[in-house]
C-alpha cells in the first residue's frame, strides 16, 4: 500500500516526487510509502531543448533532464519507490475508498494517485474517461486533452499535475504544477497545515 503514488516521470511527475521525496525528515512524512510509475516514453522532453529555463544551460536537452532527474531521485531520495518499464492500463476505488492502479504488469494499492503524464488523446486510461476534456490552454488544433480539476484535485484521492492539469505546455509550468500538488499533499499530511520543504545555508 503506497501512500502516493505518482503517474508518469516527466517534469511534473519529477518535480512531485523530489519535494514529497524531501520531506522524510518530518514527523508527518517520515512513515509514508511514496512511489513513482516513471513511464518516460511519451514525454514531451524526450524531442525538447531548452534555452530559457532558469538554472538550466542553454541548450539543455530533455532528455538528460529526464534521465538525470530519475538519478537525482534515486540517490537524494532513495525510499521514492521507482517503478520501471509499466505502463497504467486503469485507475479504479475500492470499497474501502482506496484506488488500485493497474499496469501492464503489475496492480498496486495506494491512497493518493498524482496524475502526471502528457495530454494526449492516446493516455487511454480506463477509470478516467468521465474527466477528460478539451485542453484549454493549447490551440485546438494540436487536439490535445486535461482533467477537469479544481486546483489539481479531480476526485478524493486523486491529483492531476502538469500540461494534463489545464497548464500550458512550458517546462517550468509542468514542472512548478507538480510541485504545487506535493506541497498540497504535504499540506494534507500535516493537518492542513500549510506546507513546503525549504532548505537554508546556515
Amino acid at each position: 500500500m503506497f501512500d502516493v503514488l505518482i503517474l508518469g516521470g516527466s517534469a511534473a511527475g519529477l518535480s512531485c516526487a523530489l519535494i514529497l521525496g524531501s520531506a522524510k525528515g518530518k514527523p508527518f512524512a517520515e512513515e509514508k510509502k511514496i512511489g513513482i510509475i516513471a513511464h518516460q516514453k511519451t514525454s514531451a522532453l524526450n524531442t525538447a531543448e531548452l534555452n530559457n529555463v532558469l538554472g538550466f544551460k542553454m541548450g539543455t536537452k530533455g532528455t538528460v533532464i529526464l534521465s538525470e532527474g530519475l538519478i537525482q531521485l534515486a540517490e537524494n531520495y532513495s525510499h521514492v519507490e521507482q517503478i520501471h518499464k509499466e505502463k497504467v492500463i486503469e485507475v479504479k476505488r475500492l470499497k474501502d475508498k482506496t484506488l488500485e492502479v493497474i499496469t501492464n504488469k503489475n496492480t498496486y494499492k495506494t491512497k493518493i494517485i498524482v496524475i502526471a503524464v502528457g495530454p494526449s488523446k492516446m493516455i487511454n486510461i480506463i477509470g478516467l474517461e468521465q474527466f477528460v476534456e478539451a485542453h484549454i490552454q493549447i490551440p485546438i488544433e494540436k487536439d490535445k486533452i486535461m482533467l477537469r480539476n479544481f486546483n489539481h484535485l479531480i476526485d478524493e484521492g486523486i491529483y492531476v499535475a502538469g500540461v494534463l492539469a489545464g497548464w500550458r505546455s512550458q517546462y517550468a509550468i509542468a514542472a512548478g504544477s507538480g510541485a504545487q500538488v506535493a506541497t498540497d499533499i504535504l499540506t494534507l499530511w500535516n493537518e492542513g497545515k500549510h506546507t513546503m520543504i525549504h532548505d537554508a545555508i546556515v
